[in-house]
């Protein structure tokens, strides 16, 4: 057996941060790896498959960019990232023997240690990051937030690698040590831009930023349309799922707790901008008061009780937005 490359497993307040975190030797704060990551973002899409009811996502987190390669870049560490028609296996050991963890973006669903997606489109559609940390044989050892490494078959790994079609066998390594300090300010300037936007530059961006917000907050409270909550999450099953979202993205899924504000905050006090980080704490507060709400409010909730369950959400988000807008203006990418 090849051995470990580390042996500090585990996440703390975020998954992917962690990961990066480890595969460098945890010499760097979890909240700076966040941070020059990008830290914060926020997008916002309601989506709709055939035979499945209407599925919130919200990404809270620095998205679309890799959070591997821009946290890499920005800390200045030199990396390679390739990608193959198919799995190069050679590649994979080449780079554990010699000492470097391996970063792949997998479908998560075809992870056994993972519940079956309940929505296959949509998780083989979300890019997932793991580290490959070791191997014996056929046999690979995957990083993935729990305290220890998952044993995973090659030919059971190799299908989870193959299946997020953008990102299919691609993996990044490490080929060199720092060459410069990190890059705080080119970070806060990025999740400056990602907030006020555009993001994409597409008509896709009302759906980024503080608009993503805005958007989300005027559907919650729309009562007309079929775009609105009230009239897209009518039912008990609807509304089970539109709830549980809420709480997931908000405080589980691709985020850290709050949002991903609080970690964020975290940073922004290393990066000396304290004021700013206060109001993040603060926003984080708002969206983890949304989240619970979001995970105390049942599915037999009647249509009166769902229709204030909304206007409450609308003005939690609201208030999350006022003061974001508010730490912004303090950063100076925004002056």
């Amino acid at each position: 057996m090849t051995a470990l490359v580390y042996e500090d497993f585990g996440t703390g307040r975020h998954r992917e941060a962690s990961l990066i975190r480890h595969a460098l030797g945890s010499v760097h704060d979890e909240a700076l790896v966040a941070g020059l990551a990008g830290g914060i973002g926020f997008m916002y899409f309601v989506f709709e498959y055939a035979g499945h009811p209407p599925t919130p996502t919200i990404v809270a987190q620095a998205h679309p960019d890799p959070w591997v390669q821009v946290a890499l870049g920005r800390l200045h560490i030199p990396y390679e990232a390739t990608r193959s028609a198919k799995p190069r296996w050679n590649r994979v050991e080449a780079a554990l023997d010699a000492g470097a963890p391996v970063f792949c973006t997998v479908n998560r669903s075809g992870l056994p240690w993972h519940p079956p997606a309940a929505m296959a489109e949509l998780a083989s559609a979300d890019p997932y990051v793991v580290v490959v940390v070791g191997y014996e044989g056929d046999t690979f050892y995957v990083e993935d937030g729990a305290d220890t490494p998952y044993a995973i078959g090659r030919e059971e790994f190799g299908a989870a690698w193959s299946g997020h079609k953008e990102g299919r066998h691609q993996m990044v390594v490490t080929t060199g040590k720092p060459a410069g300090e990190p890059d705080l300010d080119a970070a806060i300037a990025a999740t400056v831009s990602r907030l006020t936007g555009p993001v994409l530059g597409n008509r896709f961006d009302v759906n980024f930023g503080f608009t993503g917000m805005e958007k989300l907050a005027a559907q919650l409270r729309d009562t007309r349309t079929r775009t609105g909550w009230e009239q897209r999450f009518a039912t008990p099953e609807t509304f089970a799922v539109g709830a549980g979202r809420l709480y997931s993205c908000l405080e589980e899924e691709g985020t850290a707790p709050g949002a991903t504000r609080p970690l964020y905050a975290d940073f922004l006090d290393l990066a000396g901008y304290a004021e700013a980080a206060e109001l993040f704490r603060a926003s984080g507060r708002q969206w983890s008061q949304l989240a619970e709400l979001a995970r105390t409010t049942g599915s037999g909730t009647d249509a009166e009780g769902r229709r204030a369950f909304f206007d409450a959400c609308a003005d939690l988000v609201d208030g999350a937005l006022a003061l974001e807008r508010d730490a912004v203006a303090l950063l100076p990418a925004a002056r």
